[in-house]
């Protein structure tokens, strides 16, 4: 009988066969590898890089009113516990008052129950045992009410510290998470950078150093001059041309963009708020046509950036971690009003 078995395919080939897949994976793979997106040219990663500093620095003016709302908790928060530390020595002196009351009925062999249960070492029954006060004497109605008012007065005391507490643990974290935030996008920022190399990193200094010089010259072309503190304010920021910007510095060395505006204007006498946010209605608010050296003006939709007007179409600000404190075109930024201070 006639097999219908297959004919077994020759081993020369099967290795052909395997040898030609083999080859084509590792071209497919070779392929896959060569598909690799290309490295960022100069231009590029200058501006990725502007990006994520602008996010630092939104992070960074969040983080500044964390700090800022941290340290008014911190010091509310002391002096309710003092309030709540005297009080208790106050109520302390009011119940010896009435304790002293109920001694000398006690020697006098008529000390009065309701009297003694008012003292009783639960300090609530004071408020629980209102009933009895018409057994009282008046003197003794005078110290029970007193102390009943005390009592109330170191409860809303204690209440109001706890829920200062927990806000100041909310915004310990919320300090805590912009910070991280800020030194991410830095650190992306810096890794960027490193992709250039050492003579693309050159150029890029050296346009930015020429930009900024061309900047500073352009101030002195116009013939606009301030006045009062705003002018004391712009001649302060303009010793300070040149100094590092580092997240959340107010000065005298280093600063952010708020940072700087804060610093210039306490020179000139005047306090002003510590974030963009908020210095931002610390004055009369101008449009750009009325801008006067020593303004404050805003930039980015969200207000996260700030500077000294400085004339001639110029800005004095705290620009980055590359350009430290500089003078810049206005409109190199989205420009969104000024305020007068």
């Amino acid at each position: 009988m006639a097999s219908h078995r297959r004919p077994r395919q020759p081993a020369r080939a099967r290795v052909t066969v395997i040898t030609a897949t083999a080859a084509a994976a590792v071209a497919l793979s070779a392929q896959g590898a060569s598909a690799a997106p290309p490295k960022p040219s100069k231009d590029e990663v200058k501006a990725q890089v502007q990006k994520l500093y602008e996010e630092a620095e939104h992070a960074t003016e969040k983080s500044n009113g964390a700090k800022e709302r941290q340290e008014k908790l911190e010091k509310e928060i002391t002096q309710l516990q003092d309030q709540v530390a005297r009080g208790q020595g106050e109520l302390n002196e009011l119940r010896a008052v009435l304790g002293s009351m109920a001694s000398a009925q006690y020697r006098d062999g008529a000390l009065d129950p309701s009297l003694a249960l008012l003292l009783s070492d639960d300090p609530d029954d004071y408020l629980d045992r209102a009933a009895l006060m018409h057994q009282l004497s008046g003197r003794q109605v005078d110290a029970v009410q007193r102390i009943q008012a005390k009592q109330r007065s170191l409860a809303q005391a204690r209440q109001e510290a706890s829920g200062k507490l927990a806000d100041l643990d909310a915004t310990r974290k919320e300090l805590a998470d912009k910070k991280k935030a800020t030194q991410e996008r830095l650190a992306e920022a810096q890794r960027l950078l490193n992709t250039l190399t050492a003579q693309e990193r050159s150029q890029l200094r050296d346009e930015e150093a020429r930009a900024s010089r061309a900047d500073g010259a352009r101030v002195d072309l116009g013939n606009e001059k301030g006045t009062g503190r705003a002018a004391a304010a712009l001649a302060a920021a303009k010793t300070k041309v040149g100094s590092a910007y580092v997240s959340g510095a107010e000065g005298p060395t280093a600063f952010d963009c708020s940072g700087l505006t804060q610093w210039a204007y306490k020179q000139a006498g005047v306090s002003i708020t510590r974030t963009t946010y908020t210095q931002a209605n610390d004055g009369t608010r101008i449009g750009r046509s009325q801008l006067q050296p020593g303004d404050l003006v805003f930039f980015y939709s969200d207000l996260h950036h700030v500077g000294l007007y400085a004339g001639n179409g110029m800005v004095l600000h705290a620009s980055n971690p590359r350009g430290g404190v500089k003078y810049e075109a206005v409109s190199n930024m989205p420009f969104q009003f000024g305020v007068r201070i």
